[in-house]
């Protein structure tokens, strides 16, 4: 047996994974927090559509209506879609390229932290005196204006969450334009690192005019300066433009990966390798590039004139015509093949009516006449949710389910996969459907109220009878992970049978060095050529080796421990005695840590060649 595989008590699993550097892991721990925060802003959604269910209600309160609201969309995009992308991103595409971790594997750590602590700082808003309030986009004359410290909370946590988000791109693009294994060119690597590729560029790009817009707010609210006072001469047109520089491309940051999913799951389950692989890989690029050219569609009707409103408008329809480029691809991949129903395979088939639905509906938006109608109405609510719920969260569903044996060596139920996935196929469908013509019938967004007699009791009451649907459906998923991790039954390496790429080829869960020796990459769907030919393993590209391998670290947890104290300080400094004394005690550890890696000499570990082989003899109890 491996010297590396022990039995470990809860302490010494909890140290492991406070201190880990190993991307395996850390797609784990993203899982985890990532997982929590979707149920919280779950429970967030629910709130709200309880509220709305039935004219005048009194369920909550107007502020704590907007407390809720602000944090849904918050919690959603920043703290639960962001993280789970990121857990299969680092799950999967370093064994997809077949390299033994990531190229900065202390920075992941960090990466996490980061993300970890801004998103704990943002929801201990909810203990300290009230959530923010200025709805998720924050404009400036209402976040301005709002008097607790939520929006300090918001600025600030989003920082540091944000922080992270930016290392974990940059390590990303790192890691697939250098650690690629032998044989692995750009045109033959899987679509699933080809979107974290694309993706990653986009968070590279996107994510600083965010840090700068979160500044200029922080500075205005915390130090008086005048960027968005408007009677002091600022402008709040200019946080609507920082933001949504970083907010379109946030859309695509989310939804590449979900498309990189569902290409492997079209593949997977039709048994075919993807159609128009070339196209696939330049449309993908293109919605990246054009991603960037389209943010000003959010501001028709903020008075930008005709010119930029058509400019705008036009480029926004251009970005349809990948998006439909991959749509035919993925009909086409399973057009003639052997289609197993599988729990991703209904995912991802769903998937395709749904998003085109959202869509659709975006094309209508990017009208700039129509859109002075649309605008701010349920009809945009309902298109924003086809996209994300339709695009992303059925990729996380489906994700979860191909990749849950990958990352821990059993497989989840797939009856009550199936009884999810029908149960919030409906529920999606009867939440949002309806809101489209809420919308079209007047009903503006971000209301926590409406009257008897408008028309519009019907539908939300079936908007709310489809959020338990979700509900429901999510309980029975959490019921089928528990059921799924106490029966604990192993599975092989390739669980589902037709794995085409990298990952299929090793254990499950992989080894932590991932690769005993580097796999030699001879086409595209390295394992399925492999498995053609009849071979059980992919051919190696170097002997046997001793393996060198980065020493865990706990000062990525440190660092971000010390920038969640400071922001505190930095939040209280005005009004207490000890604010400012915080902020320097916090700014002091996290430095501190700083300094400590910098001069530490830290040459990590070997594995040594003989371990290696004697893990030979027991291949089924690697760590």
């Amino acid at each position: 047996m491996s010297t590396y595989t022990q039995k470990k008590g809860f302490g010494a699993t909890l140290w492991d994974f406070l201190t880990t550097v190993d991307h395996k892991k850390i797609a784990i721990l993203y899982l985890i927090a990532g997982g929590f925060f979707f149920l919280l802003g779950g429970l967030e959604a629910l709130f709200i559509r309880i509220q709305l269910a039935v004219p005048n209600n009194d369920f909550v309160s107007a502020g704590f209506y907007n407390e809720i609201l602000t944090m849904h969309g918050t919690t959603m995009i920043f703290l639960a879609a962001m993280p789970l992308v990121f857990a299969f991103m680092n799950a999967v595409m370093p064994l997809q390229i077949g390299a033994r971790d990531v190229a900065f594997p202390f920075l992941n750590s960090l990466g996490f932290w980061l993300f970890f602590f801004g998103g704990v700082f943002l929801n201990l808003s909810w203990f300290l005196g009230g959530a923010p309030d200025a709805g998720w986009t924050s404009y400036a004359s209402l976040s301005i204006a709002s008097e607790t410290h939520g929006i300090d909370f918001y600025a600030l946590g989003l920082q540091i969450s944000g922080a992270g988000t930016l290392i974990g791109g940059i390590n990303f693009l790192v890691t697939i334009v250098n650690m690629r294994a032998p044989g692995m060119t750009y045109m033959r690597m899987p679509m699933f690192t080809w979107t974290t590729f694309v993706t990653s560029a986009l968070i590279l790009f996107a994510f600083p005019p965010l840090t700068v817009g979160l500044f200029l707010l922080i500075f205005d609210r915390m130090f008086g300066s005048n960027f968005f006072h408007v009677a002091n001469g600022g402008n709040t047109i200019i946080w609507e433009h920082l933001f949504w520089i970083f907010g379109h491309p946030e859309v695509y940051i989310l939804i590449l990966p979900a498309f990189g999913i569902f290409s492997e799951i079209f593949a997977i389950f039709s048994r075919k390798r993807l159609f128009g692989y070339s196209s696939m890989v330049f449309a993908t690029v293109l919605i990246g590039f054009l991603g960037f050219m389209v943010w000003a569609h959010h501001m028709f009707t903020t008075g930008l004139g005709p010119i930029a409103n058509a400019i705008f408008a036009v480029a926004t329809m251009a970005i349809g015509v990948p998006t439909g480029i991959k749509i035919f691809n993925w009909l086409f991949t399973m057009w003639g093949g052997s289609i197993k129903f599988t729990t991703p395979m209904l995912w991802a088939v769903a998937f395709i009516p749904s998003f085109v639905a959202g869509g659709v509906t975006g094309v209508m938006l990017a009208s700039a006449a129509a859109d002075y109608q649309y605008h701010d109405t349920y009809f945009v609510v309902a298109h924003f949710h086809y996209v994300i719920v339709g695009g992303v969260v059925f990729a996380l569903f489906a994700g979860a389910h191909l990749y849950w044996p990958k990352m821990f060596g059993t497989m989840l139920n797939e009856t009550l996969g199936k009884i999810t996935f029908w149960l919030f196929l409906i529920g999606f469908h009867l939440t949002f459907f309806i809101q489209h013509f809420l919308g079209l019938m007047g009903m503006p967004r971000r209301i926590f109220t409406f009257l008897p007699g408008q028309g519009l009791e019907t539908g939300n009451l079936i908007s709310s009878i489809g959020a338990a649907f979700m509900a429901v459906a999510v309980i029975v998923l959490l019921i089928n992970v528990v059921i799924t991790t106490v029966k604990n039954e192993k599975v092989g390496n390739d669980p589902w049978g037709d794995g085409r790429t990298l990952e299929w080829a090793i254990a499950s869960p992989p080894p932590f060095y991932n690769f005993k020796q580097l796999p030699l990459v001879r086409g595209l769907d390295a394992y399925w050529l492999e498995k053609m030919e009849g071979k059980k393993a992919m051919t190696p590209a170097e002997p046997l080796g001793d393996i060198h391998m980065p020493n865990n670290s706990f000062i990525p947890f440190v660092i971000a421990l010390g920038l969640f104290i400071a922001a505190f300080g930095a939040m209280y400094r005005a009004e207490t005695s000890w604010g400012l004394l915080v902020l320097i005690l916090g700014m002091a550890v996290t430095l501190g840590a700083m300094f400590v890696r910098s001069i530490k000499d830290d040459h990590g570990f070997h594995i040594h060649k003989e371990d290696l082989m004697d893990d030979e003899d027991d291949k089924g109890v690697k760590a």
